[in-house]
């Protein structure tokens, strides 16, 4: 956790299909403009289709005041960065940031005009085919706890609350990173423990209790949007996570982490899921997050957590967590870069608390600073965190333990902003503390995109976020894995299978294994954009070939334009029988012959019907 140390129109067109490809003749379209739902431990489509989420953060400005906490400072800027972010990542889905402060600057006075504005932005999103789950942020309560000479700022929680509150001059002493605030602050501290107790305030409006207004403002919120999204827009929303990053400031007396989550955050998150039923979000997810120290991988703060205390969640919450590597950004507890499997042990665990509690999971922010102090481990750290996203097995095992591979987890990268290193932030309201470096939030560095004159570009190695995954699954996936070539190769292909070898040669791969539940649909995988038509090699019980049709509904294996920026294409593969595993290897390697695919056919074969029978 960083915090450590620290639109769619109703009938979507057909975008633009590769160089070379012909226009079919109206072949059926399974476009990303239906409905998806929880169902068990995993999310899926109208069409029984698994659905794996992947993509950022869309936070931007919207801890800042530059831009009166909108992620963009326009709705043109939106829409170029949400199709950036389709270009260079494949990015299917945005936790997308709202602020309490902003929603509801006065006591019981919403501003509609602000959240007009934020249904503008979303749609930039949803107008690329990209789904979208809201996030109610904060951090640190409120950015005016702070006074303008303070080291940290925070956001969240609106001017008037604050000064209702009455809290104590701020102060975190000798703290190293600005997220030891949360515990070591007294200001933060107080107002937190207020929220949970539901604090009553004498306010302009008259008494208002603090937690009872922040589920008010929510529901105004989310009833705004309803009616002022297009039905296809909103046809893409996903739900909405209540509240980012929940602590409970300081316990009561004998409470712990588990009893705290039992008594004051679930029936908050109950409170909060009756007011998203009641503004027309019914058939949306609450995206439900443990309290933040649970999941550390630092002793030190690590608390015991993770909804314990709750028998079960359901098909109405997902269980939502975060995971950063706070030993690898302290350079002290981790001095060397992160190595394979590092991270598999820490997303399991998200993947069993989901399961144990009924319900999906998904990582909603991870990441690593991109600059400054402990940098140079980025890339191995995001290298190590997409590893276990995608497997619960080390590259080193995958192929002989590929049996507990499982499903790949649902993500969203800490984050998007375009503004990135060219921010003009004052810093708590003082204009002698302009903030224009980074992410200008706390000498924070994480986001993996800027924009410096000639459009959007990455900040790390494209291919560790433009990665093939399975966007969509037509039955129930066993196992999955992508080698993206970045900084080492972790996963190496067994000496035993000598013909995939020689397909693979030096390029990225991915192998897929899935059972099939008799839908039409086919199974969807997200081609990079180094993945091309002509370049691309299948090897599939469905099919094996290097150079890929253009998909009109009738071929087995063929590719497909992804809804939304030109150019960014999706591997479809076709199978309507029911209970049958099948299996699929994608890669980009050059020089493969007929006979090369065709040996890797029949290795592959053999593997999956000794591992997968």
């Amino acid at each position: 956790m960083k915090r450590l140390f620290f639109l769619l129109s109703a009938v979507l067109l057909l975008a633009p299909l590769p160089a070379g490809a012909a226009a079919a003749e109206s072949p059926p379209l399974w476009f990303d403009n239906g409905s998806v739902a929880l169902s068990g431990d995993v999310f899926r489509d109208e069409h029984g289709r698994e659905v794996v989420l992947r993509g950022f953060n869309v936070s931007g400005e919207a801890k800042l005041a530059e831009f009166r906490g909108l992620p963009f400072a326009t709705v043109d800027d939106a829409r170029t960065s949400a199709a950036a972010m389709r270009r260079l990542t494949g990015a299917n889905a945005v936790r997308f940031l709202v602020t309490w402060a902003w929603i509801e600057p006065e006591p019981r006075k919403i501003d509609y005009t602000y959240l007009a504005k934020v249904a503008e932005q979303i749609s930039a999103f949803t107008g690329q085919g990209i789904r979208v789950y809201l996030d109610f942020h904060q951090d640190l309560f409120s950015r005016y706890l702070f006074n303008p000479g303070s080291w940290y700022t925070g956001d969240g929680a609106p001017a008037w609350l604050v000064r209702a509150g009455g809290y104590p001059p701020e102060s975190c002493g000798l703290c190293f990173h600005w997220g030891q605030n949360v515990k070591n602050n007294k200001a933060v501290t107080s107002a937190t423990y207020d929220f949970w107790h539901n604090r009553e305030l004498s306010t302009e409006a008259g008494p208002i209790r603090i937690k009872d207004e922040f589920v008010y403002q929510a529901g105004e919120t989310l009833r705004f949007l309803k009616e002022n999204l297009s039905p296809a827009a909103f046809r893409l929303v996903l739900g909405a996570d209540p509240l980012n990053e929940p602590y409970a400031g300081r316990y009561d007396s004998g409470q712990t982490g588990p009893t705290w989550e039992r008594d004051l955050l679930w029936p908050f998150y109950q409170q909060f899921r009756a007011r998203m039923d009641q503004s027309g979000w019914g058939d949306k997810a609450a995206f439900v997050e443990p309290h933040m120290f649970w999941n550390q991988n630092v002793d030190l703060v690590a608390e015991p957590g993770g909804l314990t205390g709750v028998a079960s969640l359901g098909n109405r919450y997902v269980f939502n967590s975060h995971f950063y590597d706070g030993k690898a950004q302290s350079g002290v507890l981790k001095p060397g870069l992160a190595g394979d499997g590092e991270y598999v042990k820490d997303f399991g665990l998200i993947r069993d608390r989901s399961q144990a509690l009924g319900t999906t999971g998904i990582v909603s922010e991870f990441g690593h600073p991109v600059a400054g102090y402990t940098s140079d481990k980025a890339p191995t750290v995001l290298k190590a965190m997409y590893q276990a996203l995608d497997s619960r097995v080390t590259g080193a095992n995958w192929w002989s333990g590929a049996t507990g591979s499982g499903r790949p987890l649902s993500a969203s990268q800490w984050h998007w902003d375009i503004y990135y290193n060219r921010h003009h932030e004052l810093m708590n309201d003082n204009p002698d503390k302009v903030r224009t470096e980074g992410d200008a939030m706390n000498d924070e560095h994480f986001s993996a995109v800027r924009t410096d004159g000639g459009g959007a570009t990455l900040t790390m190695d494209g291919k560790l976020v433009d990665r093939v995954f399975p966007r969509m699954v037509a039955g129930d996936t066993k196992a999955f894995t992508y080698e993206d070539r970045a900084v080492a190769s972790w996963n190496r292909i067994p000496d035993s299978m000598p013909a995939l070898k020689r397909v693979v040669g030096a390029g990225q791969y991915g192998v897929l294994v899935w059972r099939s539940n008799g839908g039409k649909a086919p199974t969807e995988l997200h081609l990079p954009s180094s993945f091309t038509r002509t370049g691309t090699t299948v090897v599939s019980d469905l099919g094996s070939t290097t150079g890929l049709p253009s998909y009109t509904g009738s071929e087995p294996v063929s590719i497909a334009a992804e809804p939304g920026e030109p150019g960014v294409n999706r591997l479809m593969l076709a199978s309507t029988d029911s209970g049958r595993v099948h299996f699929a290897f994608v890669g980009n390697g050059s020089g493969v012959t007929p006979a090369d695919r065709d040996a890797a056919r029949a290795e592959l074969a053999a593997w999956v019907a000794a591992k997968f029978p």
